[in-house]
């Protein structure tokens, strides 16, 4: 394994995300089959590489000495959420087609959200993923701000 392949930086700072998984080999399996990541470490923690970031995977567990008072596990429900891993992508359509043909079930094709065309879909713990190719923020357009409309 090349020090390159890892999430070890020389210098500076480089950001990863860690998820809780409830059966490493099936997330694993999503991440880099389904969503076309490459296997970094399988296991102890599960590292897959996924375009320019890292996941780190992980079955959950009780405190440890450095997180004393905390529990990790994955979600519970998964019509609540409060933060969700965010891909964007050159072309949504292109993805879309591609990881549907892999077995990933998205919760609706691509809408266009004027700043943006985007989709989600879930890993197989319920983790909620954001899908998105910027358009017409590219041009200056954004989202509305929420609450208002227009």
């Amino acid at each position: 394994m090349r020090r390159e392949d890892l999430p070890a930086p020389e210098t500076g700072v480089l950001l990863t995300h860690f998820l809780t998984v409830r059966d490493v080999a099936r997330s694993r399996a999503f991440y880099s089959d389904t969503l076309g990541g490459t296997v970094v470490l399988e296991e102890n923690p599960c590292i897959v590489r996924l375009a320019n970031g890292w996941l780190i995977m992980n079955p959950g567990g009780g405190p440890t000495p450095d997180k004393p008072e905390v529990t990790l596990r994955p979600p519970e429900n998964p019509q609540s959420v409060s933060a969700f891993l965010n891909i964007r992508v050159a072309d949504i359509h292109e993805c879309y087609r591609e990881w549907s043909a892999r077995g990933a079930q998205f919760l609706t094709p691509p809408i266009d959200r004027k700043a943006e065309l985007r989709c989600y879909v879930r890993d197989p713990d319920g983790y909620l993923i954001e899908v998105g190719q910027a358009t017409g923020m590219l041009e200056g357009i954004f989202a509305d701000t929420p609450g208002t409309s227009g």
